[in-house]
């Protein structure tokens, strides 16, 4: 993977943080990321599937805070 796309991804992880800590579902937040930053809906859903994997306890956790 080049440095690029190694930041891009980076800064994807980063705004979907952003999205968590204001409470958005994945839907919300790929909603919120395209219009706002201009990314494409499968690249966020791409890179939140990854932090779930990664993360599955805190995502568990925050799925069910969500209901």
């Amino acid at each position: 993977m080049s440095d690029s796309s190694s930041q891009y991804i980076h800064m994807v992880q980063h705004l979907i943080e952003e999205c968590i800590i204001f409470n958005m579902s994945q839907e919300e937040c790929m909603n919120a990321l395209s219009k706002h930053a201009n990314i494409q809906p499968i690249i966020t859903s791409t890179v939140w599937k990854e932090l779930e994997k990664e993360n599955k306890e805190f995502f568990e956790a925050y799925n069910k805070k969500r209901v």
